[in-house]
């Protein structure tokens, strides 16, 4: 007999006992889903799309809330924004002069435009989801750890540039650090025996901003895909566990 059949004749046999019928239509939908709900079981080409979008969904949301918070950048050493790499020479110098105080509130302020500015990102990610084909999707869940998130990085990354610069520019400026970067460059520039320097800090801050997005979406991608504990709902435990077993 085929074990999803006795199991559904053997949880009816024990429901008759309690005698009504929604009782047994209750008792049967368990036991059917239960045995057609695990990781081994073959997803619907419709739950394989469904569960692609609902990972990546996730994986975006989680990426751009983290990021977001305050200290999403600047606390993390790893999406922390620097001083931008032309101007090192600026902060060395300041800092050597006893301006380490000016300096710390350039980069505070660079990265908490960088945490306002990254919830634009969250739309755009959801909309190059929705549009993705099946063939898309096969090749997202059968392809490697940055399968997702290069695709991501395909579809929005000039839409993402498009849309951080004017929220970037606004942060700055509501943050402080375009009047800190300008009390920095210009005390920088009457140094004697300097080359005056000022490199553009919107278009460098953006840059930082998506690069650190898209190293928080490839962790999250790599977390669903790797640890079956963040594979939170029936659907992605069964989508992924079917790619998987596949690989």
């Amino acid at each position: 007999m085929n074990i999803k059949i006795a199991y559904v004749a053997l949880a009816s046999s024990v429901i008759l006992s309690c005698g009504t019928v929604n009782e047994i239509m209750k008792g049967v939908e368990e036991v059917l889903n239960e045995t057609t709900g695990t990781t081994n079981s073959i997803p619907s080409n419709l739950e394989i799309g469904n569960g692609l979008k609902e990972a990546l969904v996730k994986g975006a949301s989680d990426g751009v809330l983290n990021l977001s918070k305050a200290g999403g950048y600047l606390d993390n050493a790893q999406f922390k924004i620097p001083f931008p790499k032309d101007a090192e020479k600026i902060e060395s110098t300041l800092r050597n002069i006893g301006l380490g105080s000016e300096v710390d509130k350039v980069i505070v302020s660079l990265n908490r435009a960088a945490e306002d500015a990254v919830t634009q990102a969250k739309p755009l990610f959801v909309n190059a989801i929705k549009q993705m084909t099946f063939t898309d999707v096969k090749n997202i869940l059968m392809g490697d750890n940055m399968a997702a998130t290069n695709y991501l990085k395909a579809k929005t990354n000039s839409q993402l540039q498009a849309a951080f610069k004017p929220k970037i520019q606004a942060s700055l400026d509501k943050v402080n650090a375009t009047k800190y970067w300008t009390n920095v460059i210009n005390t920088y520039n009457r140094l004697p025996l300097v080359t005056k320097l000022n490199p553009d800090l919107n278009s460098f801050v953006t840059e930082k901003a998506i690069q650190g997005l898209f190293t928080k979406i490839a962790q999250e991608e790599a977390a669903i895909r790797g640890n079956p504990i963040q594979r939170t709902t029936g659907l992605l435990k069964k989508v992924f566990g079917y790619a998987d077993s596949q690989k």
